[in-house]
């Protein structure tokens, strides 16, 4: 429910408006260098700031409460978390009747019969997405020489990101983006098929993030109106490189050698200022809501570092399980 993988496994905890979010973290090898200032590399770029992004200022700084000593890990469970310095919870006290559209208020209400957090959406909300971002960066460690790189592509169907956020804020309404993610000198032979291969266990990560409305991989829903002959990758030498990647990195759930490429589509921020219609569940009646408060207007400037850290993460539990089950390739 609230934790990922099978041998490098996490869990969150926390909620946007509570005391502190974290992450633990278990399954780490021993003998990692961890610390404050790797974990800062990435949790700076997920940072509000950039235009279009939510005012609201955190600190942001990790906690390392155990699983590192003498800046090593150990082996053991590592649990780390930041305190939540700039909430404002009276922000969220209307939505417990007049939940927002397109939000986890109305569903989170049925599910847990009125008990869940709604302030900032609570367990729901984007803000958990540090401890991913947390433990994305001690997962690149394990997957070294791995590298896993972010680009936008566009944000509201637009490849000038910056003008299509400027006219979102004008309007009072926000915007979507496509992310692309290539992780390189990824060995072949990971994955676990059937039910743990390369795209399911990459996926079930990325669908962790909120937000997150698609994903395709390699050639992904263009391959419907492609031809096999101009689907298939020719095989160019005897380590299964290609001299294309249509199938994005990976054959039959395993990893072939190849760059694995992927493209994630992230819906517009729900909470806009523009007027919406909603269900009152005090009235019982169809009510108007008009959303204040601090929030994103696109998160395309935050989200690839996540976006890196949720293939990283995939990635460090299938060589862990390689390792354990086959024997390699590391």
């Amino acid at each position: 429910m609230n934790t990922l993988g099978k041998i490098f496994r996490i869990s969150v905890f926390g909620e946007s408006h509570g005391p502190e979010v974290g992450i633990i973290i278990d399954g780490c090898p021993a003998g990692l260098e961890i610390n404050e200032g790797l974990i800062l590399k990435d949790i700076d770029r997920r940072k509000s700031g950039a235009k279009g992004t939510t005012p609201r200022k955190e600190y942001d700084i990790p906690e390392i409460m155990s699983g590192v000593y003498n800046g090593k890990s150990t082996g053991a469970p590592i649990m780390i978390s930041t305190k939540n310095t700039d909430e404002r919870p009276s922000d969220y006290n209307k939505f417990l009747s007049v939940p927002r559209p397109g939000h986890a208020d109305m569903v989170s209400y049925q599910k847990y019969r009125g008990y869940a957090d709604i302030r900032g959406g609570g367990h729901f909300s984007g803000r958990l997405t540090w401890g991913m971002v947390t433990a994305g960066s001690i997962a690149k460690l394990i997957i070294e020489p791995i590298e896993v790189k972010t680009q936008l592509l566009s944000a509201g169907g637009n490849k000038d990101a910056l003008k299509e956020v400027d006219r979102a804020l004008k309007e009072g309404d926000s915007v979507g983006c496509l992310i692309e993610c290539v992780a390189s000198g990824v060995p072949a032979g990971l994955g676990e098929p059937l039910y743990y291969s390369v795209e399911s266990a990459i996926s079930q990560v990325i669908f962790s993030i909120p937000a997150i409305k698609g994903i395709e991989f390699g050639s992904g829903f263009r391959a419907a109106s492609m031809r096999g002959s101009e689907h298939n990758d020719p095989i160019i030498d005897k380590y299964g490189r290609t001299s294309t990647n249509n199938a994005g990195g990976i054959n039959g759930g395993i990893s072939n050698g190849n760059d694995i490429v992927l493209r994630v589509a992230v819906k517009p921020p729900s909470s806009i200022s523009k007027e919406q219609k909603t269900w009152n569940i005090e009235k019982n009646e169809i009510d108007s809501l008009k959303i204040e408060g601090r929030h994103d207007a696109c998160i395309a400037l935050r989200i690839p570092v996540i976006i890196e850290a949720a293939v990283s993460l995939a990635l460090a539990d299938l060589i862990l399980i390689n390792r354990a089950i086959n024997g390699g390739p590391e």
